[in-house]
């Protein structure tokens, strides 16, 4: 399974920039992305930024991940996925006629 987890842009460039998540600094080609300022949030995936997020988006991310580590230590994941729960499935515009 491949998981690309959201992180911070601390300072860079358009072909490499300084990322933070979770106190972990690690060097993140932009190739993909081009430059962006410090603060964006950008989805890294094998130390490339493969798109920029907006911070909803990481917040949800960062969530579903917890979630993961969570659900496999056996403890309640419901909080975690306060958007989804208490609403029904909905499908996307695509399918629903």
């Amino acid at each position: 399974m491949c998981v690309g987890f959201p992180m911070t842009v601390i300072e860079g460039d358009a072909f490499g920039a300084l990322c933070e998540r979770r106190g972990e600094r690690r060097p993140v080609s932009m190739a993909l992305v081009g430059a962006q300022p410090p603060g964006t949030k950008v989805l890294v995936h094998i130390d490339s930024a493969i798109r920029v997020l907006d911070p909803l988006e990481a917040a949800q991310i960062d969530d579903a991940l917890d979630a993961v580590e969570k659900a496999l230590a056996g403890e309640n994941v419901d909080h975690l996925f306060a958007d989804l729960v208490d609403r029904e499935p909905q499908l996307p515009d695509f399918l629903r006629k």
